[in-house]
């Protein structure tokens, strides 16, 4: 029997060899395909084109030449991208070339034995959950009745055609970031792209300008290293001994296919994205005069929130998962939106996370303020008080999953001995206690485990408030 294919948030991702074999890539692209020619054909009268691109990971090159014959067979064009490339640069590629989606073969930040195929419909947005639902209802179909179309039979298939988006893309991030200011400000700065698809695009840029830029991990590797192409704090030690030998002023990395970032200040401190959001929506509130609002996941910081209420602009809070803050993001509802696990997007671009952006912009800021990272946010502490969030992650036994989902239905008065404001049900249980914290609880749907996530007004506060927290689960 063959094994099921669901689409998450971020696509379908599997371990090679076990569940992400060339039979089920197959199947994949066979359901897309036919949701493709069903639902998007009409749009333009040359007939249907899909991108197919990939980030650098094992067997990248044969799966993109895989679905490229197979759309092909559909009479879909393939418009293929021989170089890996950041996942924001294919959406902006789908938006700027009226094409009719885009298969991403990538895992994003995921280990190197994962892959996984990301389908993006013709707005650039990462598909909503009724299309993936169609889609998987597709590939279903072609299960019972794996039959080719007629266009296979009819000769009638279409030939696969080369894109590259680089130049494109970076053309549009030179029209969002304020190159020059860099420039000036003769600082250097250290990138790393951690063997992925964003090698040659944020250090290309920079250098083009004319800003000094060093860089590691500048070489395809698709074993990332050892480990997974995640720009976090415990992974970014190559990266600040670049910074501290060359006198770097910042370092900026991203992920597997560059939709995440990772920023560390002057002083080597990893500079969470909870803060680096915060900074940017008031950065470019003062220095766009954009004020249409501002969009941030439930589990995301409320320093953003307190942010909004002194610049006066709307706030937004979504549940977890870009495709919300994408959706604001298409209707121009937002100048920023993030989430706390390192994504971001902004007004008139991509509605997808993009992490080479998010570095570049931090750049310009840490140049124009002619302040570290850590100084700046402590003058926003200083407008607004100060924010400390945490995320932290639980394994459940069966019992305590049980016992702890039963609990989670219902409104407690009050959190260890905290009186509950307010319990908010966007995205899992948010406990808003009446000293200004919170805490807030998802149960992952894949494994047995519960997300936590905290935050308080102090340091002090935060460490009481993730020591009940983590009581609350096993009590």
């Amino acid at each position: 029997m063959a094994a099921q294919i669901k689409f998450g948030t971020s696509g379908w991702r599997a371990v090679m060899a076990e569940e992400f074999t060339f039979v089920n890539v197959q199947r994949a692209v066979h359901g897309i395909a036919r949701y493709v020619v069903s639902h998007n054909s009409t749009r333009k009268s040359n007939g249907a084109e899909v991108i197919v691109g990939r980030d650098p990971r094992f067997l990248g090159e044969t799966f993109c030449s895989m679905a490229a014959d197979i759309l092909s067979s559909y009479g879909v064009t393939p418009l293929v991208i021989a170089e890996p490339t950041p996942t924001p640069a294919i959406s902006y590629a789908v938006i700027q070339s009226r094409a009719d989606g885009a298969i991403n073969f990538t895992a994003s930040h995921n280990p190197p034995q994962y892959n996984g195929i990301k389908f993006s419909t013709p707005d650039g947005s990462p598909s909503l959950p009724e299309v993936t639902q169609v889609i998987e209802s597709e590939i279903a179909a072609f299960d019972r009745n794996p039959q080719m179309p007629d266009a296979t039979r009819a000769g009638s298939q279409s030939k696969a055609q080369s894109i590259d988006p680089r130049r494109m893309y970076l053309s549009r991030l030179r029209e969002i970031v304020d190159l020059g200011v860099i420039k000036k400000s003769g600082m250097k700065i250290a990138f790393d792209p951690m063997w992925g698809a964003a090698r040659g695009y944020s250090d290309a840029l920079l250098r083009e300008a004319g800003v000094a830029v060093v860089t590691v991990h500048d070489t395809r590797d698709v074993l990332f290293g050892g480990h997974a192409p995640e720009p976090d704090d415990y992974l970014l030690g190559d990266l600040r001994h670049k910074m501290r030998e060359t006198g770097a002023l910042i370092g900026i990395a991203t992920d597997g296919d560059a939709d995440r970032f990772g920023i560390v200040d002057e002083d080597g401190t990893f500079f969470q994205p909870n803060y680096v959001i915060a900074l940017l929506f008031d950065y470019l509130v003062e220095t766009r005069g954009w004020t249409n609002g501002v969009g941030k996941s439930v589990a995301t910081t409320n320093l953003i929130n307190a942010l909004a209420e002194h610049h006066k602009i709307e706030l937004h809070e979504t549940p977890v998962g870009f495709k919300y803050i994408g959706e604001l993001i298409k209707q121009d509802k937002i100048l920023i939106g993030g989430e706390e696990s390192a994504g971001l997007a902004i007004r008139k671009h991509v509605p997808e996370k993009d992490g080479v952006l998010a570095g570049l912009l931090c750049c310009e800021m840490v140049a124009r303020r002619s302040a570290s990272l850590g100084t700046q946010l402590a003058q926003v502490f200083g407008k607004v008080g100060s924010y400390y969030p945490l995320r932290e992650n639980f394994h459940l036994t069966p019992e305590v999953k049980q016992k702890f989902t039963d609990k989670l239905r219902r409104d407690p008065s009050e959190f260890h001995g905290i009186k509950v404001a307010q319990a908010v049900r966007t995205d899992g249980l948010k406990l808003v206690l009446a000293d200004g914290s919170w805490v807030c609880y998802r149960l992952s749907g894949t494994e047995p485990v519960v997300r936590v996530y905290s935050e308080a007004r102090s340091r002090e506060g935060l460490a009481k408030l993730s020591a009940a927290a983590k009581a609350w689960i096993f009590d």
